[in-house]
């Protein structure tokens, strides 16, 4: 049986929620000001997956000028995913697959022309999924993590 969600753009009213989410799954945690910054600034790429009217995951990225990750030179408008999570009993349901697929359309709209994310190196679900939907490791950041872990920056072109 194939499970239902829906994704839509976040609203101020899920900001709660959206903190329980990431308090529960990941030891990264922002603060209330952070959360609504992003959104306002960039609401095309903060998106909240739904199941059964229940929000189960989101996504929250900016737009940000830097270097390519892939060596061309010059600078160049990247999509950056700051924070994805997806409730531990709604995963492998491929919530995370969409949110990313809708953040990244998202990202083109404000013209991003690559889209990169920090994923711990012993996340291998996420890293596998990452590797599906066309990312590469691009760079390992050594410490990057407040407990020590290292990361790998995973990038795509748009």
């Amino acid at each position: 049986m194939q499970e239902t969600f829906k994704l839509r753009k976040f609203e101020m009213g899920d900001l709660q929620k959206v903190m329980h989410i990431n308090r529960i799954c990941l030891p990264e945690n922002y603060t209330d000001y952070f959360f609504i910054d992003l959104y306002r600034r960039f609401p095309e790429t903060f998106i909240v997956a739904e199941h059964d009217g229940e929000i189960a995951g989101y996504i929250m990225c900016r737009i940000e000028l830097g270097l390519s990750h892939f060596g061309f030179g010059g600078l160049i408008k990247k999509g950056h995913v700051v924070s994805i999570a997806v409730l531990p009993e709604y995963r492998r349901k491929g919530i995370g697959k969409a949110l990313i697929t809708r953040a990244i359309e998202g990202m083109k709209l404000y013209n991003a022309k690559q889209c990169f994310l920090e994923v711990r190196i012993t996340n291998t679900p996420a890293i596998n999924l990452y590797k599906k939907l066309g990312f590469q490791v691009t760079k390992t950041i050594h410490g990057y993590y407040a407990d020590g872990e290292d990361a790998y920056v995973m990038s795509k072109k748009l």
